[in-house]
């Protein structure tokens, strides 16, 4: 952690280092072309902000030729200054093309600023896929499948009428003997008869009771 901060401390101390050093040639290049007193200093403000709001719209991410355009003009305009000031000018005797970029600075400026702050970006991509998925096209109404029809009841299980008395008897016998009505399960393992023919002779005690 603390070799993190170091190096971002670092980082952040050259820059400062480098902003200053480049606005005070930018200023030095504004003295010698005239520009004296509260304008001298302006000129630097100028070009500092010029390529802040150019990096800015780069980060957005849209616009990006608009924004390289500015940025390497603004950048040009830093350069310039600093080369200038290395002694291959003489700031006391500027020449006139000199003097006319510097006095023509501020409008390229301010017209740059204007542009990047206030131009409004292109939409993204995905927005205009999502204004499209939301007019969706009219879909086939899904057809009703047809009814399914029930399968037919099975026919019922014909069931002796002596294996219906013997039934009657088992039923009463449980019925006395536990209180409560016997169920089919209990009948069919009184009886011994498969599943359908226990229900079909306890539907057959169900009206007489037991």
């Amino acid at each position: 952690m603390r070799a993190q901060l170091a190096r971002v401390d670092a980082v952040l101390v050259q820059a400062l280092i480098a902003a200053a050093l480049s606005f005070a040639h930018i200023h030095d290049i504004a003295m010698a072309a005239g520009q004296d007193g509260w304008k001298a200093w302006a000129y630097p403000v100028s070009v500092d902000l010029l390529l802040v709001a150019a990096w800015r719209r780069l980060r957005s991410g849209t616009g990006k030729t608009a924004a390289w355009c500015w940025f390497v003009i603004a950048i040009t305009a830093s350069l310039g200054a600093n080369v200038a000031t290395a002694g291959l000018l003489d700031l006391a005797d500027v020449p006139a093309w000199l003097r006319i970029l510097v006095a023509g600075w501020p409008a390229v400026a301010f017209l740059g600023g204007t542009l990047l702050a206030h131009s409004t970006p292109p939409a993204p991509a995905a927005e205009v896929i999502e204004d499209q998925e939301d007019d969706p096209e009219p879909t086939p109404e899904t057809a009703i499948p047809p009814a399914i029809e029930a399968p037919p009841e099975p026919p019922p299980v014909p069931v002796p009428a002596a294996l219906i008395d013997h039934a009657r008897k088992v039923a009463a016998e449980h019925h006395t003997r536990t209180g409560t009505p016997i169920d089919t399960p209990t009948l069919r393992a009184r009886l011994g008869v498969p599943a359908p023919m226990a229900e079909a002779i306890t539907a057959h005690l169900t009206p007489t009771g037991n």
